[in-house]
């Protein structure tokens, strides 16, 4: 696709990988920060906390969840990364911290009327990053490829990436995900 993605979430790695295998996008993406999971000998799902809230948390005053700071994995992929640019999108309260990591070269892809939005709205002054918001699946498609051919075309991009690279599957929701699908950990 030309362009590193990566899935910052609070969800857990087994349904993460699951929808993504289902979609055949998988392999499209370099790192999954989540919970991590497992399916036991019982068939039972098992989830464990991205962080240790219990013995170490981590101590942000955003409303992030105890288990995981999204704002705390931003931070190290943007001093990992070096100069490379972040184009991030969410929807829930644990993406406002985020949303404060970000520089004023990187744009923040909010949902809105979802609580992410609300958070930004009540102090839009903290939010040094570009804010593009969006309503549904149809507005991020465009919103998205926008914002990307924006990047691209101010040089903040580091490879030729052309708007017809970018396409994306919609899944709707009667669409059901197959009963089993094999999974690799």
């Amino acid at each position: 696709m030309g362009c590193d993605m990566k899935v910052v979430s609070d969800a857990n790695m087994f349904f993460i990988k699951t929808v993504l295998n289902h979609l055949g996008i998988r392999n499209y993406f370099s790192e999954i920060a989540t919970n991590l999971s497992y399916i036991d000998e019982e068939g039972r799902l098992r989830i464990f906390p991205h962080r240790d809230f219990v013995k170490s948390p981590h101590g942000c005053s955003n409303p992030c969840p105890p288990n995981m700071c999204k704002g705390g994995v931003i931070k190290r992929i943007l001093s990992e990364e070096g100069n490379k640019r972040i184009v991030y999108l969410g929807d829930g309260a644990g993406d406002y911290c985020s949303s404060l990591k970000l520089r004023e070269c990187e744009p923040v892809l909010p949902r809105k009327k979802f609580p992410v939005w609300d958070l930004i709205c009540d102090k839009p002054s903290l939010i040094k990053a570009k804010i593009h918001e969006w309503n549904d699946g149809v507005e991020f498609e465009q919103v998205l490829v926008s914002t990307i051919q924006d990047v691209i075309s101010k040089g903040e991009y580091k490879t030729s990436l052309n708007s017809s690279d970018c396409k994306f599957k919609i899944m709707y929701s009667h669409e059901t995900l197959p009963k089993v699908l094999p999974m690799s950990f």
